[in-house]
């Protein structure tokens, strides 16, 4: 078994291919160049301030508390002092110009689509077979059983029994179609009557329906969501030739399926 290993940037190269990631690189690529020239156009600059704070933010994410950590953490990714500087200005180019282009539309887009920003909590129980699904529901009407007991007798997986079928907050859109008409009309606490969809019979207990309110958070899910949009909207509209020299040679690349016009 060899002990030494050297990694060569066509061995990088190839083994991106072969996961199938050139296309996600790729995209992110285009992405910041879309970012960035649309920055400029709008005027968007990043102050020596701000990297300053972004940077720091950074170090406070990953958890590099001391000199010596952020060391590490550049040489494990393989940046330089001057490429982590890059990317907290790509990290606030990209937010100041998200907010640039979507923080007029907030209240707008909020309201036209309200219902989209309606969350519940939910715990749920899949069966295969409806008879017994409806049994438990009516056992559960009559307080014979609590749903607790169900998810432990019922739920095969440790991590979701142990969290008692526990689903978190989640949006409309998060649900099967059928799942949340029923869901978002229920009057919680309360158990729905079980709901057969393709992937099994669904007894769910509808812990609680949150209206939406336009808060900092939401603010903040709608602009990136809208970014995120815009971007890929951009991305549609680019021809994407893709070249990589991988092994001295200049290879013919990939004339991406982002070669859409609208």
């Amino acid at each position: 078994m060899p002990h030494n290993l050297t990694i060569s940037t066509s061995n990088i190269i190839h083994s991106l291919k072969l996961s199938c990631q050139i296309p996600a690189v790729v995209e992110a690529i285009a992405s910041q160049s879309i970012i960035a020239e649309a920055a400029q156009a709008a005027g968007i600059t990043v102050t020596p301030e701000e990297l300053q704070q972004e940077g720091d933010n950074l170090r406070f994410a990953k958890k590099l508390v001391k000199a010596k950590d952020t060391w590490s953490w550049l040489e494990k990714h393989h940046l330089s002092v001057d490429q982590f500087e890059e990317l907290a200005y790509n990290n606030i180019l990209s937010r100041k110009l998200a907010n640039h282009l979507f923080s007029n539309q907030l209240e707008k887009h909020f309201y036209e689509h309200q219902l989209d920003y309606i969350a519940a909590v939910t715990y749920e129980v899949v069966f295969e077979d409806r008879d017994l699904a409806l049994e438990l529901f009516y056992a559960l009407e009559e307080g014979e059983i609590s749903f607790p007991d169900i998810a432990r007798l019922y739920i095969s997986e440790p991590e979701a029994r142990r969290a008692y079928g526990y689903k978190g907050l989640r949006y409309r859109k998060d649900f099967r179609p059928e799942i949340a008409a029923a869901v978002f009309a229920a009057a919680p606490p309360e158990a729905l009557k079980p709901i057969t969809t393709p992937k099994g019979v669904y007894l769910i207990w509808v812990e609680e329906v949150i209206q939406p309110q336009l808060d900092e958070q939401l603010r903040q899910k709608i602009i990136t969501e809208s970014f995120s949009d815009w971007l890929k909207q951009q991305i549609t509209t680019m021809k994407i030739v893709t070249q990589i020299d991988s092994d001295g040679s200049e290879e013919e690349l990939i004339d991406m399926l982002f070669t859409k016009t609208k």
